[in-house]
């Protein structure tokens, strides 16, 4: 009886912890691979050297970091291109609705659109470095056209670096909204859309009135990846396109992490502004789940 007893309890304690064990292998995996890194640059962010050559925990690269113009101004052209995803986000919109429209050739135009999404960044990055360059293809084009007046510098003009920078990235990550949207679209029930045509809705009024506010939830979920990707996710665009240059004109903060980490040798500094570029992105990725949630209980 007693016995009975005992292998009863083991049998439930055993079902207790059974689904912590199929989680355990990932759960290892993740701590290994994201968090282990994430409190190792934490802690060497706060390692600082002493003259006497022992080293102790401070905030001394964090002051170095906040007293440098140079990091003021890569956060800046961060902020610049985040100026690009409202741009972004309504051309895929626009490009998408087309296509959902069936306008001839559509299929074409969809594998074309996306096409350069699937392309390695540096490839993207390198092919526009030809076409953009002071002598580059763009420009030759504008020269022969009688349009010598609108050839500029592209990607050596302090003025004209960003902007361009912004293009490419858009023409590759527009791909991925398009496609993004178009798959939401075709998940729609067409008897709305078509009671909004009876009612007499127009192409504008239907779309906005009744297409936008179904695809809500998509449009939030690209905005922050995309809001992401101009924050961290822009680092191989300006290394095989500008360098950082002209001067630290297109220098953007994962460019100036690398700079401190491999060329400057400055493990330390490279931790803090990683540790700030994080908070940066993870108070970005909390805003948009608070207006999120403000928006669900407003509607309900």
């Amino acid at each position: 009886m007693l016995e009975k007893k005992l292998s009863t309890g083991t049998g439930i304690t055993f079902r207790k912890i059974e689904p912590y064990l199929y989680l355990a292998p990932a759960t290892i995996l993740v701590v290994l691979v994201f968090l282990y890194p994430i409190v190792d640059i934490i802690r060497t962010s706060l390692l600082q050297n002493n003259p006497d050559g022992i080293k102790t925990f401070g905030f001394t690269n964090y002051r170095l970091v906040f007293e440098d113009p140079v990091f003021w101004q890569a956060l800046g052209n961060n902020g610049k291109l985040l100026l690009s995803v409202p741009i972004l986000t309504v051309l895929s919109l626009l490009i998408a609705i087309l296509l959902f429209e069936h306008v001839r050739g559509w299929l074409v135009y969809r594998g074309i659109i996306f096409m350069p999404y699937v392309l390695a960044v540096p490839v993207v990055g390198v092919t526009f470095g030809y076409l953009l360059g002071l002598n580059g293809i763009f420009n030759t084009l504008l020269r022969s056209a009688g349009l010598a007046f609108l050839a500029q510098n592209w990607l050596g003009s302090v003025k004209w670096v960003l902007p361009s920078i912004s293009v490419v990235i858009i023409y590759r990550e527009m791909g991925f909204g398009v496609v993004l949207f178009l798959a939401r679209l075709m998940s729609l029930e067409k008897e709305i859309l078509e009671a909004a045509a009876i009612d007499g809705a127009n192409f504008w009024q239907k779309h906005f009135y009744v297409t936008l506010p179904q695809l809500s939830g998509v449009i939030e979920f690209f905005v922050v990846v995309e809001l992401i990707t101009m924050l961290s996710w822009v680092f191989a665009y300006v290394f095989v396109m500008t360098g950082g240059g002209p001067g630290f004109a297109s220098t953007v903060m994962e460019f100036y992490i690398w700079k401190h980490a491999f060329a400057f040798r400055s493990p330390g500094i490279a931790s803090a502004l990683a540790v700030v570029l994080l908070m940066v992105t993870t108070l970005l990725i909390v805003l948009q789940l608070r207006l999120r949630r403000r928006s669900l209980e407003e509607g309900a």
